[in-house]
């Protein structure tokens, strides 16, 4: 497990290196050519640095082992730092919508030149990159808080090309109050982001049904010595799987039978389900009723 957090600590530091080189290359050009839409964008993927070290944070944090206090670990941190993720994002989307009503009524022409059309789309490809390389890695280690923040990279590719189009559009001649137009739309991806981790992370927090019910009562009465299967809960990350359920057997089941009946749907559910699950089984007496 530790060695899971070390693969994932090393993607972040890979990606906050990418995300901050973006940023700079985009308020900097933004701001010469006067353009408040490349600036909003600017300061989106400075976000996008500034969640990569708050995910740094989270995963250390995650990373402790079990203590007394914490019996069930700290992986929850990691959802935590999602969260506060999702809060930055916010304020950024409220500042970016207050510049560009100030630029509506403020009106400044921006000066787009090729070499800037050539910079943007240039850290466009970055953004690909960084949102694809971060997302696999997520899903391949089982990771919340990088599937997260690729979803968060991932908005940034539609921003640019959103910016990308208004300053071609304002080359071209088209009016210049596309541009703050684009930054409420840029806003409007940040707001939806930001959404998308706050809903990831808290449905985690609050222990949203992860597994199928059906599915794991399946299992369960596929055992011939299982009669019925009921107050079936799940919760946790794919990383942290718990499943918990009451199941009832013949009153006669001993001791030993029992306990291997319960080791052998354990073994199931991971084989089927998730190789990281806990499972809890409360075993009940089967008694027919008789009418």
């Amino acid at each position: 497990m530790n060695n899971n957090f070390n693969k994932v600590k090393q993607v972040l530091w890979i990606i906050l290196f990418a995300n901050l080189a973006v940023a700079v290359l985009k308020i900097i050009i933004g701001t010469i050519i006067k353009s408040t839409s490349m600036t909003a964008d600017g300061f989106h993927s400075l976000t996008d640095g500034s969640s990569n070290i708050v995910g740094l944070i989270g995963i250390q944090l995650a990373s402790k082992p079990v203590d007394e206090d914490h019996p069930y670990g700290h992986r929850k941190f990691e959802m935590l730092a999602g969260l506060f993720i999702a809060g930055m994002l916010f304020v950024i989307g409220g500042r970016i919508i207050i510049n560009a009503i100030d630029r509506l009524r403020n009106p400044v022409l921006p000066n787009v030149t090729i070499e800037s059309l050539v910079i943007l789309l240039l850290t466009l490809c970055i953004n690909i990159f960084v949102s694809t390389f971060e997302y696999r890695k997520g899903k391949k280690l089982n990771s919340q808080i990088l599937i997260s923040d690729s979803m968060h990279t991932r908005s940034d590719i539609y921003v640019s090309i959103g910016v990308l189009a208004t300053l071609i559009g304002i080359k071209m001649g088209l009016p210049h109050v596309i541009d703050p137009i684009a930054s409420f739309i840029v806003a409007g991806f940040i707001f939806n982001a930001a959404y998308e981790i706050f809903k990831d992370n808290s449905d985690i927090l609050v222990d949203k049904v992860v597994v199928d019910t059906d599915k794991i009562r399946s299992i369960v009465l596929s055992f011939e010595q299982v009669k019925d299967a009921h107050n079936i809960r799940s919760r946790g990350s794919e990383n942290d799987l718990h499943i918990d359920m009451h199941i009832m057997t013949e009153p006669n089941l001993s001791v030993e039978e029992s306990h291997e009946l319960i080791h052998s749907i354990e073994e199931r559910i991971r084989n089927d389900i998730n190789k990281n699950v806990q499972v809890i089984v409360h075993i009940e007496p089967f008694s027919k009723k008789v009418d």
